[in-house]
């Protein structure tokens, strides 16, 4: 069989792999939809061996229920130029939240302000946990 007459044949079945591919390639095409994502390995190499800071961007109260050991504090609604945030942008900066959802929004502002190695933690604060990473709780 040729493969015009099978394209002929089965142009219902193209179309939909054509589309289909197009959605799974989209949000590669445009970043991720909020930059770069890195596992729990990654981002516990991140703050050990190239001086990562670690920012949570959950609301206070759910940062005193527990977050990452050594995480600072940044509520997504306060991003934009806190004092928390490390001065020389060069950092890596691995951002997380409960989920991973608001962290994802966090890189992508950090990278229009210019910290150009900004990460999500894929996953949150619920990996970290997974992880058995340390957690803390306000005293």
């Amino acid at each position: 069989m040729n493969l015009v007459k099978f394209l002929e044949e089965n142009w219902i079945l193209v179309l939909v792999a054509a589309a289909s591919g197009g959605m799974l390639l989209g949000p590669v095409l445009r970043g991720g939809g909020g930059g770069a994502s890195v596992g729990t390995a990654e981002a516990v190499r991140l703050i050990n061996k190239e001086k990562g800071v670690l920012i949570d961007v959950c609301e206070p109260g759910e940062f005193a229920a527990g977050h990452a050991a050594g995480a600072r504090n940044v509520p997504l609604g306060s991003l934009d130029n806190h004092k928390s945030l490390p001065t020389n942008k060069a950092l890596p900066v691995v951002v997380m939240c409960p989920s991973g959802m608001r962290a994802k929004r966090a890189v992508a502002r950090l990278h229009k302000a210019g910290y150009a190695n900004a990460v999500a933690l894929t996953g949150g604060t619920a990996a970290w946990r997974e992880a058995s990473l340390p957690i803390e709780k306000a005293a």
